[in-house]
């Protein structure tokens, strides 16, 4: 690596999620330029920082779940229906100091200033399903007529999906990403996103497109330095557990991504009565 660089760019290429996930964070930590954050708390050392390009070979090749995930499997569960399906779109009210927007927000009902709403996930399916091989297929997130000077600005700015060879390929672009405590979560949902934008390309054309390669580019890819001693509890991880052991396939852990799927199931049912 080049060290007169102010900001690293750190290129990582990786078979699967779980691994991608984990060579980026450890990236950012061994190369990343020291910078204090918006969210410092007086004594926090500066942040690490990087620019992050990373390329997952297969979104689904296993193992695809990191055992050091924040939180765990039902809040990993929470944010992918938040995501994918808009189990939270309700709390968006900003004149009541609720949430501003969400991404299933942006990406399936994006409103314009003259009133028009435009569902980007059918315009996806629909501009490759006329032309798989076209790099037309995006979803906008940023809104700066809305988002310039908010209090929680988006980080996703843009989903790019193109077909190769009968497997869909989804790049997702942020400005800003927590590597170490919201990336893995990211990554993750905006996969599953994959996942469904090729099962529906796949019942329009009448061909089996499968989630292939994803890549997850981020402007500005960080270790907060509040985290630093937890980044040092995983480093002593990596060093005594291998691989497998730091890791989960779907099939290991289905059953408790059912359960938590049941309990917000029960709790979304709960709040409509």
């Amino acid at each position: 690596m080049n060290e007169d660089f102010d900001l690293p760019l750190v290129c990582v290429q990786a078979d699967n999620l779980a691994e991608g996930w984990e060579r980026a964070v450890l990236e950012c930590w061994e190369r990343g330029a020291a910078i204090p954050t918006q969210y410092d708390r007086e004594g926090d050392p500066p942040s690490r920082d990087v620019a992050l390009a990373l390329a997952i070979r297969d979104a689904f090749a296993e193992p695809r779940i990191h055992r050091a995930l924040p939180g765990g499997i039902h809040d990993l569960e929470v944010y992918r229906q938040e995501v994918v399906d808009g189990i939270h779109d309700n709390w968006i009210d900003p004149e009541a100091g609720k949430w501003q927007y969400t991404y299933h927000e942006r990406m399936e009902a994006y409103s314009l200033p003259d009133g028009r709403v435009i569902n980007q996930v059918d315009y996806v399916v629909d501009a490759l399903a006329d032309a798989p091989h076209t790099r037309r297929a995006q979803i906008s997130i940023w809104k700066p007529w809305e988002d310039a000077g908010i209090d929680d600005p988006a980080c996703l700015q843009r989903m790019w999906f193109r077909v190769f060879d009968h497997r869909l390929v989804m790049a997702c672009h942020m400005r800003s990403n927590d590597a170490f405590k919201a990336s893995y979560m990211n990554m993750y949902a905006f996969t599953d996103l994959q996942r469904i934008v090729a099962e529906r390309l796949s019942e329009r054309i009448g061909c089996e497109i499968t989630p292939g390669q994803y890549n997850h580019m981020v402007d500005s890819f960080h270790i907060y330095g509040s985290y630093f001693a937890e980044m040092e509890a995983f480093l002593e991880t990596i060093e005594a557990r291998t691989f497998e052991e730091r890791t989960w396939t779907m099939a290991e852990m289905q059953p408790m991504i059912e359960d938590s799927r049941k309990r917000i199931r029960e709790s979304l049912e709960r709040k409509e009565k």
